[in-house]
């Protein structure tokens, strides 16, 4: 179970109190997360989420706080943090930065067809044209500068034909850094995977797990969402569910030239990013009762990603 601080019922009690809940009824561990702690949380009055932050600094939750916020007040559904009695929304909790959010309702969805896809499109347009316009500006930890270095080392670990392949992206990423970083930017959540939305039947309920979100260019987000929705498992785009997706976020916001000539680059982008996050964390997490994410996955991906054929629609 990917729980890294276990938690007493007798601290929990002392944490929620200031909330107004009323009793805790019950809470169990969460064993999807693989960064962070996360904790269901039964009171008497609803259902929650309690969320101890394991990595990274604690200097940027409040950043998480107001982007949720944001999104929140623009109608989007997302886990905003909950404050106390005396207007609290970041706290400490067995050593940790903590936050109770909404339990939003839903479940994910291992096998998406094309009216999920096309959902999460509508959901990742809106959720750029309601920041783009006043962008919070957070640095990705895992972006372009961070793939440029950790992927040398990460090379080192690979056979021949994956580090040839490692190496060109690596490349590719810097030839094209100044003309990525200049594509249309906003708010991205950046790490918009099947488990991290809920559907409430045919409905999209929920947008979770926000603690990747940072500023940078739209078309980074919409590659990331599509290679995890819209791959076989071979690692080849659908092509229905990609048209799908595609057209639902292009009818909010519409692509220029410019993202339409770097698209091909960005999924690939988007693959060399997951493949060394997952190649660090196997090694890190080795051995331990850690959810691990396979890279195989992300390798198979770029693999495929060599040759895109699927064009971003509406382009001007």
């Amino acid at each position: 179970m990917s729980v890294f601080t276990p938690l007493e019922r007798s601290e929990l009690d002392v944490f929620l109190a200031p909330y107004g809940l009323g009793r805790l009824l019950d809470f169990q561990g969460i064993a999807a997360g693989s960064e962070n702690s996360n904790f269901f949380i039964s009171m008497a009055q609803g259902e929650f989420v309690l969320t101890l932050i394991e990595r990274g600094p604690s200097a940027d939750l409040p950043f998480f706080i107001e982007l949720l916020d944001v999104l929140h007040q623009a109608g989007l559904p997302v886990p905003y943090a909950l404050r106390t009695a005396g207007g609290e929304a970041l706290r400490e909790l067995a050593g940790k930065p903590a936050l109770l959010q909404p339990r939003l309702a839903g479940k994910h969805i291992s096998q998406p067809n094309a009216h999920h896809c096309a959902e999460v499109g509508t959901l990742l347009a809106r959720l750029h044209v309601a920041t783009r316009g006043q962008v919070l500006e957070r640095k990705s930890d895992r972006g372009l500068d961070w793939m440029l270095s950790e992927g040398p080392t990460q090379a080192l670990h690979l056979p021949e034909r994956a580090l040839s392949m490692l190496r060109e992206a690596l490349s590719e990423i810097a030839e094209l850094k100044p003309r990525l970083l200049n594509l249309p930017r906003a708010n991205l959540h950046a790490d918009l995977f099947r488990d991290n939305v809920l559907f409430d039947g045919p409905h999209l309920a929920g947008l979770i797990d926000f603690y990747n979100a940072c500023s940078g260019p739209m078309l980074y987000d919409l590659a990331i969402a599509l290679n995890d929705w819209c791959s076989d498992p071979s690692g080849a785009l659908d092509p229905a569910r990609a048209r799908a997706l595609l057209g639902a976020y292009a009818s909010l916001r519409p692509f220029t030239a410019a993202e339409a000539e770097l698209w091909p680059a960005m999924l690939r982008i988007a693959c060399v990013r997951f493949w060394l996050s997952r190649l660090i964390a196997a090694a890190a997490f080795a051995g331990q009762d850690v959810l691990i994410h396979d890279p195989g996955e992300f390798e198979r991906r770029l693999a495929q990603r060599q040759q895109v054929g699927l064009q971003l629609p509406f382009a001007f």
